[in-house]
């Protein structure tokens, strides 16, 4: 694994922006066209396999936690725990999730985080870098796979002949090009589809529904289950027919929470680090972390335990991530369904990967 300087493509803004890329250079760079990273085959093997082994993990976490009621320690409250418990009863399936892993090439990578209910930078790693690798032909192949199993995802997620709706915070860009590109990814798999700020769905004769009173069957939403919860809408939640992509049960994976209760099931386990709501239990350096936090919000490193733990705040043993004259590397190992799919790399000039963290696309040889 190391990272290149390559030639930026001559027209690479307007050859990323006839993609509908137009987020490119938000707040400064945060597509990098002069730069990528470049893999060897068996450490894309390693990446793949960990992603693989860690989406196991995972879901006995959520078996677990649905049968022994744990829902306390990931600060899920009853009308919670209930959408979970029936969405994990009802076999409700996944679509897809990112585990954000620590991985400099030697050894085995290391979770750092599972976004597993609205992980973005999706379209930059299946559309926007698989062009990049295209148009330069940098490597022998690249480790991405995600447009063709969505597309096969769509008909294990959904009904036949169903109607679905996608929406998400709309006027953020990076948020849009995230609904769109998964809309696009079901309309090719076969389905009718339509697009909605979240704040345009309505309530109306015990369903919800769209702007055009249209009942709302199926919805992806790109909108976190803890901000859903705590809209006023919210109350109809249990008694909705709505099916929601992700399912209610992702909420025991999409907080960070989950970091503990995997150590703790699995404890030495290669691709997890030592992670405890406990800072006193961590040795050596640590990361605190909110247990909502996302893009990096709230998180902050010590080089020895804090004397007092922080409420709703998860700590886990420091791994470093790759550094190199680029910064410091975090790896986005995306899963669709139960299947590895492909892998982003973001990578900031600090040791925490933040919303403006620049996306550099990859090779492997």
């Amino acid at each position: 694994m190391r990272r290149e300087r390559c030639a930026p493509r001559q027209d690479w803004r307007a050859r990323v922006e006839s993609l509908g890329f137009d987020f490119h250079s938000l707040d400064g760079a945060y597509w990098v066209d002069d730069a990528c990273y470049r893999f060897r085959g068996e450490e894309i093997d390693r990446i793949e396999a960990a992603a693989t082994e860690l989406h196991q993990l995972c879901l006995e976490a959520v078996a677990q936690v649905v049968e022994r009621g744990d829902y306390a320690e990931l600060g899920l409250d009853a009308r919670a725990a209930e959408l979970v418990e029936c969405s994990w009863r009802a076999r409700e399936p996944a679509l897809y999730g990112r585990f954000d892993l620590a991985y400099d090439g030697y050894g085995q990578p290391k979770l750092l985080e599972y976004n597993a209910d609205t992980p973005t930078s999706l379209f930059e790693a299946s559309v926007v870098q698989w062009y990049w690798f295209e148009d330069t032909a940098a490597g022998a192949d690249q480790f991405n796979l995600i447009h063709e199993r969505l597309i096969e995802r769509w008909p294990q997620v959904l009904p036949a002949g169903a109607h679905v709706h996608f929406a998400g915070c709309l006027a953020a860009p990076e948020d849009r090009a995230t609904v769109e590109y998964l809309r696009e990814t079901c309309a090719q798999a076969g389905f009718q589809t339509q697009a909605l700020d979240i704040s345009e769905i309505g309530w109306r004769e015990q369903r919800y529904v769209d702007l055009d009173d249209r009942p709302i069957a199926q919805l992806f939403k790109l909108y976190p289950w803890e901000w859903l919860l705590a809209e006023p809408f919210a109350e109809h939640l249990p008694m909705a027919p709505t099916r929601w992509i992700e399912p209610a049960w992702k909420q025991v994976l999409s907080n960070k929470s989950l970091l503990p209760l995997l150590w703790r099931m699995f404890p030495g386990h290669p691709n997890l680090l030592p992670a405890s709501h406990d800072p006193a239990a961590i040795d050596g350096p640590l990361v605190a972390k909110p247990r909502h936090g996302r893009e990096g919000e709230g998180v902050s490193l010590h080089q020895s335990p804090p004397l007092l733990a922080a409420p709703d705040t998860v700590y886990q043993a420091y791994a470093p991530l790759y550094q190199s004259a680029g910064g410091h590397a975090v790896l986005g190992a995306w899963v669709v369904g139960d299947t590895a799919a492909g892998l982003g790399v973001r990578e900031d000039d600090g040791a925490i990967t933040r919303d403006g963290s620049r996306f550099v696309p990859h090779c492997f040889d």
